[in-house]
């Protein structure tokens, strides 16, 4: 696997970087444990100009200063506060554009995952949801602010290829506050893929 580097993530196209995040491995290394998860589901977050984004007309708070961070830094936010929400921070400094991470398929470390989040067995709800991949990968919001160039949280490429016929764009989820905006087809999943939340699509 190559890890991605920050000309992969400094770009200005949130939406195509959320979509090429598809397929790519999320992998943490903390200590001797490694786990990862092929990613199958992604929502775009754009800034400034982006009613449903943390950070929409340049608010800037102690939580979201992180969003304006060079691009390939982690933003990891506490939701309904029980859930580490994981994202990943894209573009140039100042340019608060973010892609969450909602859903994983697991690779490695599967018996890591399952007691991390005190599941029996392996099933579907592993790593469905954004909340359930931060838990079964161990990524908590003290991993704010960390680079994704590192060794302990990042992002990689291998050899799996994502045929863009099985790529279904879709509003975002749990983001009608943003009216308009939360009909932005934001939202990128893999089609068929067993582990991506939400309603189930025909497509």
């Amino acid at each position: 696997m190559k890890k991605l580097d920050t000309g992969f993530y400094n770009r200005a196209d949130v939406v195509k970087i959320a979509k090429e995040l598809l397929g790519k491995v999320l992998v943490t290394q903390f200590g001797d444990i490694t786990t990862s998860g092929r990613i199958v589901e992604t929502e775009a977050y754009a800034g400034h100009i982006d009613r449903a984004s943390h950070a929409f007309g340049g608010r800037r708070t102690n939580r979201t200063e992180v969003m304006f961070q060079t691009g390939g830094t982690a933003y990891v936010y506490l939701c309904y506060g029980i859930h580490h929400l994981f994202n990943v921070v894209t573009n140039q400094k100042d340019v608060p554009h973010a892609v969450l991470i909602r859903a994983v398929d697991p690779i490695q470390g599967i018996n890591t995952m399952l007691a991390r989040t005190g599941k029996k067995r392996a099933d579907y709800t592993l790593t469905k949801g954004p909340g359930n991949v931060s838990k079964a990968l161990g990524i908590n919001t003290g991993h704010t602010g960390r680079s994704l160039l590192d060794n302990d949280i990042y992002i990689a490429a291998d050899e799996f290829v994502v045929n863009k016929k099985d790529i279904i764009a879709t509003p975002r989820i749990g983001v009608d506050y943003a009216g308009e905006d939360a009909k932005l087809p934001y939202r990128f999943i893999l089609k068929d893929n067993p582990y991506v939340s939400g309603k189930k699509l025909n497509a």
